[in-house]
């Protein structure tokens, strides 16, 4: 990973057809079959994205993604198609893309985002706090907040669109929208995905309490890995030598920034309100240890 450069919070490419300006991603067509995706340092927090860019997160974001696809691509093929981002682009915008980005193949995707859960956090606490279950599958009783699992659980979401909130479901309405053996396929894929890198990052001191998986699908029908994977964006890290059942670890993740906007005089609808010089300062700290720790020799 280069050092971190200015702050891009969004780009402007004219070498090639913009597609899509997603919460964190800037997607731009590389021919009919592949798309050029650039992880910008972009942060949205309760659905709305920050007036305020992360410095540094973008590389973050794309390196760690790019670690775990090499680590993991015995279990699931993805994406990646080796091309240099470089030499899709004008060499005046190489800048703009350079070291945040990657030439992907483009697929269909499953539209449900594939979460797995080791861990009892966030909406799924709520959830077990509400129901004795999450996402309708039943957990044992008197279990505390951040407690981990029996066995990591498949609890798969809504794909919402931009400014909107992912809905939790349960497995019955995941096969209704994306049909049984895609819905079969993508929990079982989800869930060996995040054991092997909950193994792995336990190594290096590391909790993956929950992360976010999204697949894609080819023209013959093999599913794929895409988007991002593992990173703080579609994860929930936490520090091992902080865990305490009970309460939630300071994470590596955005978590910081919700935590601080939870004090603003804010209707978390947007604008959202700038982040101040420390707050962007501790929050890059925290994308770039999560980095370092995963991925050091």
């Amino acid at each position: 990973m280069s050092e971190a450069t200015s702050p891009v919070l969004e780009t402007n490419l004219k070498s090639l057809p913009f597609l899509h300006r997603g919460k964190v991603r800037d997607l731009y067509a590389v021919g009919e079959d592949r798309l050029l995706v650039v992880q910008t340092d972009r942060l949205s927090a309760f659905d709305v994205i920050l007036p305020t860019p992360i410095p540094g997160k973008g590389e973050v974001l794309t390196a760690l993604s790019l670690f775990w696809f090499e680590r993991l691509k015995h279990v699931l093929p993805n994406h990646l198609t080796g091309v240099d981002p470089a030499s899709v682009v004008a060499p005046e915008e190489r800048a703009q893309i350079a070291g945040r980005s990657m030439v992907v193949r483009k697929f269909k995707p499953l539209m449900i985002e594939a979460v797995v859960r080791g861990y009892l956090a966030g909406s799924g606490w709520k959830d077990y706090q509400a129901t004795g279950a999450v996402c309708g599958i039943a957990l044992p009783p008197g279990m505390q907040e951040a407690q981990k699992l029996p066995a990591p659980i498949f609890t798969p979401a809504t794909k919402a669109p931009a400014g909107s909130h992912d809905e939790n479901i349960d497995f019955a309405e995941a096969e209704r929208i994306v049909g049984a053996d895609y819905a079969a396929q993508a929990r079982k894929f989800a869930i060996q995905l995040y054991s092997e890198a909950a193994a792995y990052a336990a190594t290096r001191g590391i909790i993956i309490a929950d992360t976010k998986f999204e697949f894609g699908v080819d023209a013959d029908g093999t599913l794929y890995l895409i988007d991002e994977a593992l990173t703080p964006d579609s994860s929930r890290f936490w520090p091992a030598s902080e865990y305490r059942v009970g309460s939630n670890p300071p994470s590596f993740d955005k978590q910081f920034v919700r935590d601080w906007l939870e004090t603003q005089p804010w209707n978390k609808k947007a604008p959202a309100p700038a982040l101040p010089p420390d707050i962007l300062a501790r929050t890059s700290a925290k994308y770039a240890e999560a980095f370092r720790l995963l991925t050091a020799d």
